[in-house]
């Protein structure tokens, strides 16, 4: 007997509107292919590798070009605002939020290793996390620079959930180029952690910092480094090209050198600190969920799954613990020298603005 109060299934209430989204298929979620390079405007460009969403597994396929001129990495061709909201839909917020807490929620070392940084040159005053997720970080950070305080910027739920917690002081939810102008000179400190890889025009996102920024404020970076050598050697299967969500992947050549265009001196980089060891068993989960996702009941397919898929997709994973276990040894050995030689999988950077 069912009772008539039993919780209705989220994924199948989701599945009437991703399946309307889906009817037409995935092309008009595309914008039109670029020939040049949207950081120096270069036509030399080279195939860098084309995947899937390995992440959600929602339909489409994903390319990354490569400009031989500067290194930056680009999404191509790049997703439009339709398709930026079909494949982030249910991945912060919705289906994926209890996920994505968790994963936040066990990067405690590192937000904290984030706001030392800042801390050692000066933060201060009054400090905005733009692409906060959660709020995490600004739970962190307090504990590390107990006279700032922080507000949050984000598109999701997060921004909510983050100020109901206390964890920032004011939650601002929309996209920071169309809010620059309403908060213009408010900061000493504005962050951008793993942020301006989301964005379809990371100098915008600068710009809208400057305007931001209070003279001789702080801009703190942190990014996902293409020219890690993990990236090459792990392919599709290296975690941090994240498709279809990063669009654009700067080397921090390009970056210092922009940060210097627009007004800002760079006080502090790091290469080696910001790696996350995690490069192989992310490669290997990813592997292994991508092989038995037929067993996973999902919004965007027709119907669930068969018992006999679930039961073997459980089962894999269950036979590869071991696998796993050696894959997260293989990181935790090789993280210590490998980050002296081009292997760390990010970088940071802080700027400050200059006073004139």
């Amino acid at each position: 007997m069912i009772e008539d109060d039993a919780p209705a299934d989220p994924v199948a209430l989701r599945r009437p509107a991703y399946l309307k989204d889906l009817a037409g298929g995935v092309d008009r979620f595309f914008e039109p292919r670029r020939t040049s390079c949207p950081w120096c405007g270069s036509d030399a460009l080279r195939g860098r590798l084309c995947t899937t969403d390995l992440l959600l597994h929602k339909p489409g396929r994903f390319g990354l070009d490569e400009c031989r001129d500067c290194g930056h990495v680009f999404q191509n061709p790049r997703l439009n605002p339709a398709g930026l909201e079909f494949y982030y839909r249910d991945c912060y917020d919705g289906l994926g939020e209890k996920n994505m807490s968790g994963m936040f929620e066990s990067n405690r070392a590192g937000y904290r290793s984030r706001a030392e940084l800042v801390r050692d040159v000066g933060a201060s005053g009054e400090w905005l996390d733009v692409g906060m997720g959660h709020g995490h970080f600004c739970k962190e950070a307090a504990a590390v620079l107990p006279g700032v305080k922080f507000d949050g910027l984000d598109l999701g739920d997060g921004v909510e959930l983050a100020r109901r917690q206390g964890w920032i002081r004011t939650g601002y939810r929309g996209f920071f180029v169309d809010l620059a102008e309403e908060l213009a000179g408010r900061y000493d400190v504005v962050s951008m952690y793993h942020y301006l890889e989301h964005t379809a025009e990371p100098k915008r996102e600068l710009a809208a910092a400057m305007a931001v920024l209070r003279p001789g404020g702080l801009l703190a970076i942190e990014l996902p480094d293409p020219e890690c050598r993990w990236a090459k050697l792990l392919g599709r299967w290296w975690m941090p090209w994240l498709q279809p969500q990063h669009l654009n992947l700067m080397p921090i050549g390009n970056l210092r050198a922009e940060l210097a265009d627009r007004g800002f001196t760079v006080v502090a980089e790091q290469r080696a600190e910001p790696h996350d060891a995690i490069d192989v068993l992310a490669a290997s989960i990813m592997a292994v969920n991508a092989l038995t996702i037929a067993g996973e009941d999902l919004p965007w397919r027709d119907a669930p799954p068969a018992r006999w898929r679930r039961i073997l997709r459980k089962a894999t994973f269950i036979v590869c613990v071991p696998f796993f276990i050696l894959a997260s040894a293989a990181d935790r050995i090789s993280a210590p020298f490998g980050r002296r030689r081009g292997w760390s999988n990010a970088y940071r950077v802080v700027a400050r603005r200059d006073a004139a």
